[in-house]
């Protein structure tokens, strides 16, 4: 039997059987958040999509208006002659065929891997490492890029990358919970135009079910997307 802390079960009687409004909900979400440490907010949605199917997978990239509120861990793998710097990048790291080979021998202590598209085919055997880690760069998720600066700085800014996995939900982290609650609905609303505007063309029928956000630590909470 599952146990719950006395914390949990103070922080989810707070919440009610219903659909709450967006405002509210952040802000029944911070009274919810009371675990000893800063907690990430979370969204999840619960979409209308069956992901073996190709035509209703969802993989896209949003640009959060104020950030995570995380410190995202960047390294970039580029050609040896691109005389590009770590230091100048920003990045944790940045290597060729040395990068490559540290992963393969199990470094993944990074949050975004960002490559050159002609590097691409040297970093294909890293698919069994990076694959399950959801690492693997890409170019539609703006990972696989010649300008390697440009990419960087937006993921430093609060670019992130999202995908509905085999159950059809999105999970991502949408700020912390001492940002104010402007910030949290502005990103909250900047990711649910994204969820919308990357809508798969195999859907059938009605596409997002429901929204639910929650701190790390505790309970869900329903929120009314007609008003988002």
């Amino acid at each position: 039997m599952r146990f719950i802390s006395k914390r949990f079960k103070e922080a989810k009687n707070l919440v009610q059987d219903k659909v709450y409004s967006l405002e509210e909900s952040i802000e029944l979400l911070k009274k919810t958040a009371t675990a000893k440490f800063i907690e990430s907010s979370e969204v999840h949605f619960c979409l209308n999509l069956n992901p073996k199917y190709a035509d209703q997978q969802l993989r896209a990239t949003v640009i959060l208006p104020h950030g995570t509120g995380k410190d995202i861990r960047v390294v970039a793998i580029a050609s040896s002659e691109s005389g590009l710097k770590a230091n100048e990048l920003g990045v944790e790291r940045i290597g060729s065929e040395d990068l490559i080979e540290q992963i393969n021998q199990g470094y993944t202590d990074f949050d975004v891997l960002i490559a050159e598209p002609d590097m691409m085919p040297k970093i294909a055997k890293l698919g069994r490492i990076l694959g399950p880690k959801g690492l693997m760069p890409s170019p539609k998720a703006g990972t696989v890029t010649k300008d390697i600066k440009a990419a960087v700085q937006e993921f430093k800014r609060g670019k992130l990358e999202y995908r509905v996995d085999k159950t059809g939900i999105v999970h991502i982290n949408f700020g912390k919970i001492n940002f104010t609650t402007k910030q949290l609905q502005e990103n909250l609303s900047t990711i649910y135009k994204s969820i919308l505007q990357n809508k798969p063309t195999g859907v059938k029928g009605k596409y997002l079910k429901r929204i639910y956000i929650c701190s790390s630590m505790g309970p869900s909470i329903e929120v009314d997307y007609s008003v988002i």
